[in-house]
């Protein structure tokens, strides 16, 4: 899925473990977080990936 950018950190593509009430739990692919664990809230999501569009996307940086 892609993450929208917050703070200083740019938008970028992260990978669900786990949804949560308010929030997903996961890893970032992409951007300074890359390889980070983070819970960001549903409102964060800007959109739900193809398999192919998100293996592409690790590939480059958002």
């Amino acid at each position: 899925m892609a993450i929208a950018a917050f703070d200083d950190v740019p938008e970028h593509l992260f990978q669900i473990d786990e949804v949560l009430e308010d929030c997903v739990t996961g890893v970032a692919l992409t951007g300074p977080l890359a390889g980070e664990y983070g819970e960001p809230e549903l409102s964060m999501v800007l959109r739900v990936l193809e398999p192919e569009e998100a293996r592409q996307g690790t590939q480059q940086s958002l």
